[in-house]
């Protein structure tokens, strides 16, 4: 088939070469100059495969009101006049509940085990190398409430088939020699260990796909909109760009937060809202003491993670609509996080700011598969903050899917159909 991939993030990239591995004629289209250059760009770069648990969560309204009005707050609401955002909001508020939560945590658990297990394929097969970590991911905790709180999380998920286990301050050290001074002034009094889960460049990797997708045939068309899809009953037909139109079996959308914009003309309503977040990286080479794991600090909100001799911390949440502008005392807050868990990374003035929109749904988990009535029309979008986690995965799913055959995971998880009513 004649397939058009709508998106050339981490999850449109993967989805074309999975595409193209099953002999399907590939197109991608993307807005920007090349591939992973928006909310794959620089990302915190975790693969948190068995600990990827939606943010609805109880506490989650009650934390939030007490960060009103922080400059540094980890998440910061900025009301609006938008339905969108007072709906989205609403759904979210909904699944604040344990039910919901674990329900969540066990199908997305499902979803990124899968994904580990396509990423490490194909990175056994192409010889892909984008500075990925093997070592799992540490979740450090600095209030003995939150170090409480990880244990009770790590027998959760343990008993829900995570390779996780909890670990006391001096462990942590064991496992992160970096987190020395941490350790000894307080900031880390625990954690758990995701001995799974991996990091990398999800910017990196995209790159190294994208080249072998477009070694087997994959065009991509880079620096052109996409105005609408054209229908005839109820397949599309073709899509109009703002410079051609091409005509297409079917068409995949991987646009992340333009996603519900695109497919609203035809009656399609994605519960998707864009949450901007923050990373800051510098290069710290010359260091005798940067981490060789990734981790995530609970109280912060913040992850942190290496790549060669540069380091990534990566948090903050927004919902402000897909306002892109910096805030400096938010990414000041990152950095000064940062430097908490790291002393010595303090003497590297330079670094280089990034934001970016992740396309959130209430519930915590991606869109994937067919679109409502729409026989030729998939959807691969709305990851949020596990779009590099699940990419792999998730375009196996959609590959399946389009091929009549049963993927690993049950589809019915991530279908659009959850949201009805």
């Amino acid at each position: 088939m004649k397939i058009v991939v709508l998106g050339a993030g981490v999850v449109g990239v993967t989805t074309a070469y999975y595409l193209a591995d099953r002999g399907h004629d590939v197109t991608v289209i993307d807005q920007a100059d090349g591939v992973a250059l928006e909310t794959s760009f620089a990302n915190g770069g975790q693969v948190s495969a068995t600990g990827s648990a939606p943010w609805a969560a109880p506490g989650v309204p009650w934390q939030a009101l007490k960060w009103l009005g922080r400059a540094d707050a980890p998440l910061k609401w900025s009301p609006r006049f938008d339905p969108a955002q007072w709906t989205w909001l609403i759904a979210f508020l909904r699944r604040c509940n344990t039910k919901a939560h674990d329900e969540g945590i066990a199908r997305n658990m499902a979803l990124g085990k899968l994904s580990l297990a396509e990423l490490k394929s194909l990175r056994a097969r192409l010889g892909l190398e984008y500075n990925h970590q093997t070592r799992g991911i540490l979740k450090v905790a600095k209030s003995q409430a939150d170090v409480e709180d990880l244990r009770a999380k790590a027998h959760k998920l343990a008993k829900m088939g995570a390779a996780v286990r909890f670990v006391a301050a001096d462990e942590c050290e064991q496992i992160e020699p970096a987190l020395a001074p941490a350790v000894a002034n307080g900031e880390v009094r625990g954690g758990i260990h995701f001995g799974d889960d991996e990091s990398g460049d999800a910017y990196l990797f995209t790159q190294e796909l994208a080249d072998r997708a477009k070694d087997m045939g994959v065009r991509f068309r880079f620096s052109v909109r996409v105005e609408s899809l054209q229908t005839k009953a109820n397949r599309v037909t073709a899509v109009a760009l703002s410079d051609e139109t091409i005509a297409c079996d079917h068409v995949v959308v991987c646009l992340g937060v333009g996603s519900a914009e695109l497919v609203k003309p035809l009656g399609i309503s994605l519960p998707i809202y864009p949450v901007k977040g923050y990373s800051i990286t510098i290069d710290a080479e010359g260091s005798n003491t940067l981490p060789t794991i990734s981790l995530t600090d609970e109280e912060r909100r913040i992850v942190v993670s290496r790549f060669g001799t540069k380091v990534r911390v990566a948090g903050m949440a927004e919902l402000a609509g897909t306002d892109l502008t910096i805030d400096p005392a938010r990414a000041s807050a990152v950095r000064l996080a940062l430097n908490d868990l790291f002393p010595e990374l303090s003497r590297y003035p330079e670094a280089k700011v990034w934001t970016g929109l992740r396309p959130m749904t209430p519930d915590g988990g991606a869109i994937i598969g067919p679109a409502g009535e729409w026989r030729n029309l998939s959807l691969n979008t709305g990851h949020g903050t596990y779009g590099w986690t699940m990419a792999c995965g998730s375009a196996r799913v959609v590959a399946d899917l389009i091929e009549n055959e049963s993927p690993p995971v049950g589809p019915e998880l991530f279908g659009l159909n959850r949201f009805a009513g």
